[in-house]
Formats: structure tokens, sequence, C-alpha cells
């Protein structure tokens, strides 16, 4: 380092020491401290009485609202999320209305009905959700976060083997489940077990056999509601599962017919056999 980085090195000190202690004067001068009678009781009594002079209920409110602001900030679920926003709403229109602040007022005035709608859809699916776990296989509850399609005769909605990425739900027509020969009749579930495979795979193909329309539902989608409110995962796999057994049932019932069948052509045989001897 030459004698010259040496003396503008010093130089750039002085003026940042200059500049820090212009900036300390006008701050205490702001706060009314004198500079040469500077004291630490003395500034702390100054920010204690700046803190009370500035406790009001307008500012009273924005902090409570500030507060639950920030609780949910921290909320891993959705609905005491949207509870905790819409308290943070009506906390800080307080805090407009009072202080005369009209960003602030016409802000939180329109976050208020937002977060209440929200609310409202969220409980109204939790509600219906549990209705369904607890019986009502209707999906109902979910139509309005799915989109209408229409099939034609011929079409095949998808086959088996292929990557599952939906869920349909069968509103008019038929459809015709190929491998098992079972037909679907409007008010329908199919391909949610493809949700819950490990491969996301189809088990059966889908073909639709008689013009109509079905509603449909991405996974994605699925998991966006899950993860907005867990409980509806619980009541989905509830709802899932009893889907499960009503298969299972059905081809038990199937097995038993075949049996049934076997049994009487080999009663059939021996009785054939028994006259012949």
């Amino acid at each position: 380092m030459t004698l010259g980085d040496l003396v503008l090195a010093a130089q750039a000190n002085g003026v940042v020491d200059a500049a820090m202690e212009d900036i300390i004067a006008k701050v205490l001068t702001h706060l009314k401290i004198e500079v040469d009678n500077i004291t630490f009781e003395a500034l702390f009594q100054r920010l204690v009485d700046i803190a009370l002079a500035s406790i009001t209920i307008a500012n009273i409110l924005a902090l409570i609202g500030a507060i639950f602001f920030v609780a949910t900030l921290l909320m891993r679920t959705m609905v005491p999320l949207r509870v905790t926003g819409i308290i943070s709403d009506v906390f800080f229109i307080g805090y407009g209305v009072l202080s005369g602040t009209v960003t602030t007022l016409m802000l939180y005035i329109l976050l208020l009905p937002i977060n209440i709608f929200r609310l409202g859809q969220m409980l109204k699916l939790v509600k219906r959700a549990r209705i369904a776990a607890q019986g009502d296989l209707s999906m109902d509850w979910l139509k309005p976060f799915m989109t209408r399609r229409q099939y034609r005769k011929g079409d095949v909605l998808f086959r088996k083997g292929d990557r599952a990425n939906e869920m349909f739900f069968t509103v008019t027509g038929k459809f015709l489940v190929t491998e098992l020969g079972i037909e679907l009749p409007p008010g329908r579930l199919v391909g949610e077990l493809g949700f819950l495979s490990p491969d996301n795979r189809r088990t059966q193909s889908l073909e639709c056999t008689e013009d109509g329309q079905v509603l449909a539902i991405t996974y994605d989608r699925l998991l966006e509601i899950y993860f907005q409110n867990p409980e509806f995962g619980y009541y989905f796999l509830r709802l899932s599962t009893e889907r499960l057994l009503q298969n299972i049932a059905r081809l038990e019932g199937i097995i038993d017919q075949y049996k049934a069948q076997a049994d009487g052509v080999k009663d059939t045989n021996q009785a054939d056999d028994a006259r012949q001897d």
C-alpha cells in the first residue's frame, strides 16, 4: 500500500466519522436531548416518553392487528389462517377509521370479505366431507372444485396401465370398465384409487358407451385441497376406502356366483355319472 492510498483511506474514514457524528447529532436533536449533556438515563427516559406519547387507541388497534397478521404466517392449515386473518382485518379497519388513513382502511375493507368468503367455502367443504365419511358417499361437496367435460360414444377416458393424474365423477351417459365389464351409471366416482396408489397407474380401462358428461378434478387440485385442510384428506381416505370395500364386495359376489355355477355343473356331472352306472 502506497502513501497515497493511506492518505485516501484516512480521508475516507474521516468522512465516515463526520457523517456518523452528524447523523447522531440529528437523532439526538430530534429526540430533544442535548448533545453535551447526554446520559443513558436521559436517553432511556426520552424513549419512554415518546413511547407513552404514541400510545393511542388507533396505534393499539394497529399493534393488535399486526400481531394477528404475523400469526397468520405461522398457521399451517387454512381455517385457522382465515379466522386469524379476519381478526387482523377488523383491527386494521379500526385503526384506519381512528387514524384517518384511507389507504389502510380501503385495503382491509377489501380483504375482510375475501377472507370471510374463503373461510365459509372451506368450512362448507369440511362439513360435506365429514358427511360423506359418515356414510353418505355423495360427491356433491366436491363438484365446485371440478371441471365439466363432454364425451362421445366410443371415447376412451383412460386405459389400464396409463399414468393417472385425475379423478372423474359421471354426470350423464354410461361408461364401461372394460376389463371387469361393469357399467357405470350417472353419479359414480371413478379413478380415485390412482390418487392413492404408489405408482399412480390405472388399474382398469374406462370407455364411454353412451354420450355423456363427467366432472373431472386433477390429483394436483386434490393435493391442494388436502394441504389447505388436512382434515379433508382424512375424510377422502375414508371415502376411498369405502369405495374400495364396495369393489371387493362386488368381486366376492362374482366369485361366489362362479363357484355356485361350478358346483352346479359338478353336481350335474356326478348325477349323470351315477345314472350311467
